[in-house]
């Protein structure tokens, strides 16, 4: 245990120095392949030991110590917390790619594109495949994070790109508010709602590896729970059949869904003039006749929930009076008319 906390401190120092010492300009390929393998060596002990209470305990403090010096060291340090060890090659990159005394050299082997050399047993890995797996994550977030309908990835290639990087959060043992906020930076950066609820449908029906991505797939669907707005936006725009497959596949997005969907019929009142439903004060603003058809939608997807969600309309209906008249009841209308839907789609 006393070897690996000072090889923690010991890596910490030498992320410090990447980022702002002008000793990088002495730096070549051994020493820059020496930083990445403690780098990898740090996050290591993050993936090993971040569910050990005691040992987890320890290399806080140690944390702490190494910041305490550091910062007398540098005036724009920023501590490091247990937490950033589980991207270590992360902030080694990013921290030498922003320090102007990062020589050409070493700048070149980064940014490599060439298929790396096989390295001999026992030396340290390769510097330029890693770099490019790290370069690849980072760029996962530019491809995502303008989301614009002139992005040269398709959708269905964000929203695997997305629930790929997703899964990488997750997967290195960090707490799931790093996937959420994650999440919240790729809507921060989103110019094009209509374009992020089709990535995102994208996204929970990319498939893969369904149980290496379980994690992935329920963090995306509890921060939707969490987005009012956006999934309300979700569920007005996208196509019919797209909300089928995410309410066919999900059972947490079909009960979000049907949520939606009673939000919506609460809040419309009976125009007499008109003499129809009308959304009273949601947004978007959805008619009576799309309200059904979205209704008979969930249905399709999931037969069993069609009992107990017309049991609920019912007993609305019920509290509403039970009567039989149009226009007195939003959910019998509904009903009614959801009866009418399915009747002609059996025919």
């Amino acid at each position: 245990m006393e070897a690996a906390l000072k090889n923690l401190s010991g890596t910490v120092e030498l992320l410090a120095v990447a980022a702002r010492s002008v000793d990088v300009r002495l730096w070549d390929l051994q020493t820059l392949s020496r930083a990445f393998h403690w780098a990898c060596y740090c996050e290591h002990l993050f993936s090993k030991f971040h569910e050990n209470p005691k040992i987890r305990g320890f290399m806080e403090m140690q944390l702490q110590h190494t910041n305490g010096n550091l910062r007398a060291v540098f005036s724009d340090y920023v501590d490091l917390s247990f937490v950033d060890l589980s991207q270590c090659q992360h902030l080694l990159l990013t921290g030498l790619l922003n320090n102007p005394n990062l020589p050409l050299s070493i700048m070149k082997i980064l940014f490599d594109t060439k298929k790396p050399a096989t390295t001999k047993p026992g030396e340290y890995q390769d510097v330029t495949g890693l770099c490019s797996h790290i370069l690849q994550c980072k760029s996962a977030y530019k491809i995502l994070s303008p989301l614009s309908g002139k992005s040269e990835p398709g959708v269905e290639v964000q929203g695997a790109i997305l629930m790929e990087r997703l899964h990488g959060l997750l997967s290195r043992g960090g707490e799931a508010c790093r996937g959420l906020r994650f999440l919240d930076s790729v809507l921060l950066e989103c110019k094009e709602a209509e374009h992020l609820c089709l990535v995102l449908a994208a996204a929970l029906l990319s498939g893969g590896n369904v149980h290496a991505q379980t994690a992935a797939v329920d963090c995306l669907q509890d921060w939707l729970q969490q987005k009012h707005s956006l999934l309300q936006h979700m569920c007005f725009t996208l196509p019919r059949s797209l909300l089928k497959d995410l309410a066919k596949e999900h059972v947490k997005f079909r009960d979000v869904y049907c949520s939606v969907l009673k939000k919506w019929a609460a809040d419309m009142e009976y125009c007499v003039d008109e003499g129809k439903w009308v959304q009273n004060c949601t947004s978007p603003k959805v008619s009576f006749q799309e309200l059904t058809e979205h209704f008979v939608v969930l249905f399709e997807a999931c037969p069993t929930l069609r009992t107990t969600v017309e049991k609920e309309l019912n007993d609305l209906k019920i509290s509403d009076g039970d009567f039989d008249v149009r226009g007195l009841s939003v959910w019998g209308d509904l009903l009614t008319e959801i009866h009418k839907c399915q009747s002609q789609l059996e025919v």
